[in-house]
């Protein structure tokens, strides 16, 4: 059935796809609702997002990114040098002294931004059935929801998941300091609890959100995230390798289990070779394990690589591995199947969710390296049951995890949210056409 298209604004206070999973998720998002009819604007921190042709507005809303100078030391560029004294404005004076503090800056100084600039949007005419954060949860957006527009957010997973994977690293007491102030998790907690609907990517996340922030479960949906199917995809140009493991992950983020997999593969037979996406720079821990373990000479690390390459490796894997400990969603594993490529999982977080829906993988116990070493000699000896599974998983991920379903389930969420405030939801299936990018003043 036809019906009047939505007025959506999107708020995402990094934009670009190449500063993780909340571009990338804001990008793809944006554009499957605009091709469904719904009227999309955005506004965003840098790094700024990809050209956005199907948005009719692009705000950039400017800040001096002063955390990561602080964080890189960069003290030169603290002071523009065509207006140095911008930096003791107000926002740009609370990031400057926030990041000395050893405090997050970007949420809140982006949702105080964003509220400002939607302000002054909405004052001058321009009206939203809803706003979409991405991930922000700062106190801004309650400012917004006091405009009497409807606010949801996305939650992959809470900042709680990242501020217990840093303890883990921490050395000291100093440190485990440091790790509480940097995390902003008292204010996103707070503002997710007021919000109209916390959207995230699995039963597992969306139980977590519920324990970590308080935020009642029947506020919560589940509209899982999104892949797209089309970059993602068999290329029988490839030959696939029968000894070749492949791994996504950080060997510093004590989450994505890059140990236990290289303990694994110490274990395993020496024709087995593992690439590893990741840091190569020398001082990767990574490297470091794998000469403890006498595997240093099977394992290739890539460094920062293009979707085209990663598609490539995916595309070549005997099998693609993920042995994290958690995950929200678990895109690699989806990424993998989508790519037509076996994947061995931990049962942990979301990836028992995924690797069942997509039915493309085996699952393993989190951490255990001896369940992770039958699995994958049983399956790097199945070659049937490999092409078997790498079948299967790209079939059931393009019903299940491509990005026009998912805007979909997205929408049926508003559609709750503003039919409880007794506005219809409305949407179309003819696309709308057209953009106007807009520049923001500086704040």
């Amino acid at each position: 059935m036809d019906r009047k298209p939505l007025r959506i604004a999107f708020a995402a206070y990094r934009g670009n796809m190449q500063c993780g999973g909340q571009g990338i998720y804001l990008w793809f998002l944006a554009r499957e609702l605009a091709a469904l009819g719904h009227r999309i604007d955005v506004y965003c921190g840098p790094p700024y997002p990809d050209p956005m042709p199907f948005a009719e507005e692009l705000h950039e809303l400017p800040n001096e990114q002063l955390w990561g100078k602080w964080f890189a030391r960069d003290w030169s560029a603290f002071f523009p040098r065509e207006d140095p004294f911008r930096v003791l404005s107000p926002l740009h004076f609370y990031e400057l002294g926030a990041s000395y503090l050893g405090f997050l800056p970007e949420p809140f100084a982006f949702s105080a931004r964003a509220f400002r600039a939607l302000t002054r949007r909405v004052r001058a005419g321009r009206r939203y059935d809803l706003v979409h954060d991405v991930q922000c949860l700062g106190w801004g957006m309650l400012g917004v929801r006091a405009l009497g527009v409807p606010v949801v957010t996305t939650i992959h997973h809470p900042l709680t998941v990242d501020r217990r994977a840093s303890f883990v690293r921490d050395r000291d007491v100093r440190e485990a300091v440091g790790t509480m102030a940097f995390h902003p998790v008292g204010m996103q907690a707070f503002v997710a609890r007021r919000l109209d609907r916390v959207l995230t990517s699995s039963e597992s996340s969306a139980a977590t959100i519920a324990r970590d922030f308080g935020v009642p479960r029947a506020r919560i949906r589940n509209v899982w995230n999104g892949l797209d199917t089309d970059l993602f995809r068999p290329d029988p140009g490839i030959e696939r390798s029968d000894t070749e493991l492949l791994c996504i992950g950080r060997a510093t983020d004590p989450t994505k289990g890059v140990g236990i997999l290289l303990e694994a593969l110490a274990r395993l037979p020496e024709r087995v070779r593992l690439t590893l996406v990741d840091d190569a720079s020398p001082g990767n821990p990574a490297r470091g394990w794998a000469r403890k373990l006498g595997c240093a000479d099977r394992v290739v690390l890539t460094g920062r690589i293009p979707n085209d390459e990663l598609v490539r490796l995916y595309n070549r894997a005997a099998v693609v591995v993920v042995p994290s400990r958690f995950e929200g969603f678990g895109l690699p594993a989806v990424e993998a199947m989508a790519c037509g490529a076996p994947v061995v999982a931990s049962a942990a977080g979301a990836l028992r969710e995924v690797v069942r829906a997509g039915g493309g993988g085996v699952l393993v116990p989190a951490a255990d390296p001896e369940a992770l070493v039958r699995a994958l000699n049983a399956l790097l000896d199945a070659p049937e049951e490999r092409r078997s599974l790498g079948a299967r998983g790209r079939e059931r991920v393009v019903e299940r995890f491509s990005w026009p379903r998912i805007a979909r389930a997205t929408v049926d969420a508003y559609g709750e949210v503003l039919d409880a405030r007794g506005r219809p939801a409305r949407s179309t299936t003819s696309a709308w056409r057209g953009s106007r990018r807009a520049h923001a003043p500086s704040a």
